[in-house]
């Protein structure tokens, strides 16, 4: 029974923000998609960084 329970917990977990989002309640759906981009903003600028710093430390050998 112990599994079953975990299942349905992480299945409401997982679909609550998902209708939430899409029926833009209270204006969540427009705040997840400012931060969704702007977390893909900081990826691709730490992706830039790391790239950048394993080219400077390849350029040392």
């Amino acid at each position: 029974m112990n599994k079953y329970l975990t299942i349905l917990i992480g299945l409401v977990f997982l679909l609550t923000p998902i209708y939430v989002w899409i029926v833009n309640f209270a204006g969540f759906g427009t705040a997840t998609l400012d931060f969704l981009i702007g977390g893909i903003m900081w990826l691709l600028i730490l992706i830039g960084a790391v790239s950048l710093l394993i080219g400077l430390s390849s350029l040392k050998d």
